[in-house]
């Protein structure tokens, strides 16, 4: 395990034979701009943390937050107050005193996943594919009934969970060996993801999308797992900042190189990249 620093505030931990990356600070940086907004906290029971972050436009985003600094709920409301929920799990038969027992793996309660449908209906290239059809894709149901609402850092740290959902590889969007970064010549690569999201968006703005980051096996394990991690962050910030996609709808995760695409231990381009996957159906009622 290993803690956190001021020059690398990322948490990474260890559930079973796998490591994981939380980076709270990187994520909340993405829609919190400290020269602007307001923030408020109010402490709730069981170590819990009420954030009420307030926009100069008057929206709010008020998310809470669980002792370990996992999102439980998360909404957005406007200055109508219209109320739209990002992040709705229900834990009323549950708590987070769970002692040393830092995660449970919620995909261990639920039997392998059978793919029922084509390949291609389960994972879409967003180069090889048009507008509508990556808007489509992302608006496809999971492959299978969702049996309850998971927490976003459930869904995060699930490798079952996340099975249910479609993923969208950004084929034609990858990062130089050791970087997060893309040229500004690759931005472009992020349109037709982008403008589905924006489409989606617009018929609910509770839609949560997960960045996933991916690394080649060139590297030591934690440099490639906080190497992913930033470059989820990377994606999700062109997206906002590029494309005005709202970056509390955006939320990142990095796995580092334990889902190589191509099965190389050699520094193989392919292997450097993010997905798109929609997991509100997992992570909210709806609105």
């Amino acid at each position: 395990m290993q803690a956190p620093t001021p020059n690398n505030p990322s948490f990474i931990f260890q559930i079973g034979i796998h490591i994981y990356i939380t980076n709270i600070e990187r994520e909340r940086d993405r829609y919190y701009d400290r020269d602007e907004d307001e923030v408020y906290y109010e402490r709730l029971r069981n170590g819990r943390i009420r954030e009420t972050i307030e926009r100069p436009n008057g929206v709010k985003i008020i998310t809470v937050y669980n002792r370990y600094g996992d999102v439980l709920k998360r909404t957005k409301v406007y200055p109508d107050n219209r109320e739209f929920y990002i992040a709705t799990w229900d834990d009323r038969d549950r708590d987070d005193d769970r002692g040393d027992s830092f995660f449970i793996d919620p995909g261990d309660e639920l039997p392998p996943l059978r793919l029922n449908i084509p390949v291609r209906d389960y994972i879409l290239d967003a180069d090889t594919a048009d507008e509508e059809e990556v808007e489509f894709f992302l608006d496809q149901p999971p492959v299978e009934k969702v049996r309850r609402i998971y927490s976003i850092d459930e869904v995060k740290r699930s490798a079952r969970l996340r099975d249910s959902v479609r993923r969208l590889e950004v084929g034609n969007l990858t990062f130089d060996s050791g970087k997060a970064t893309i040229s500004r010549n690759q931005v472009g690569a992020l349109s037709k993801v982008a403008k589905a999201m924006l489409a989606l968006l617009d018929r609910n703005p509770g839609e949560v999308f997960l960045i996933e980051g991916h690394t080649d096996a060139v590297g030591s394990d934690l440099s490639n797992l906080e190497l992913s991690d930033q470059r989820a962050s990377t994606v999700a910030r062109i997206l906002t900042e590029f494309y005005d996609v709202p970056p509390e709808n955006l939320v990142t995760q990095g796995y580092g190189e334990r889902y190589l695409k191509v099965k190389t231990e050699a520094a193989d381009p392919r292997n450097r990249r993010v997905m798109v996957k929609r997991i509100t159906p997992l992570v909210s009622y709806g609105n």
